[in-house]
């Protein structure tokens, strides 16, 4: 796997497609990072790290465990998510030229060098930075 940030992503899409309660990642600290923000915005119920018990010989795998949020009616919170900067095609943006996602209905989630923030908490901060991903 080549951009494990991707992988995250795409598990998430596929699980709220699915309309699974949770979808298990691979833990890192940037993906906790993603999770909290997503918390914090109200697009998943909440995360936990979970460690999984391990196999013959091998060491525990720790896992970013995610519980997916829907409306009352079973409706998806998260209805996109998109991948924006990737290995291939690094994308920047200065503190003035973030972009809101679907008029200011979805966030942007940026790593800056205060840390992984939303596109309007870099803008407040006047910092710019990579732009991972964009969800609505």
């Amino acid at each position: 796997m080549t951009d494990p940030i991707a992988d995250m992503l795409t598990r998430i899409r596929n699980a709220v497609q699915a309309k699974h309660a949770r979808v298990d990642v691979p833990a890192s600290t940037l993906k906790s990072e993603i999770a909290r923000i997503l918390q914090d915005e109200g697009y998943i119920a909440g995360f936990k790290t979970v460690e999984e018990p391990p196999a013959a010989g091998q060491a525990p795998v720790k896992q970013l465990r995610l519980f997916l949020k829907y409306g009352p009616r079973g409706e998806q919170v998260i209805s996109g998510i998109q991948r924006i900067s990737r290995p291939g095609r690094r994308v920047y943006s200065s503190c003035g030229s973030v972009k809101p996602v679907l008029g200011g209905l979805g966030i942007s989630i940026l790593t800056t060098s205060r840390g992984v923030m939303t596109g309007r908490e870099a803008v407040k901060s006047g910092v710019g930075g990579e732009v991972l991903c964009n969800v609505w």
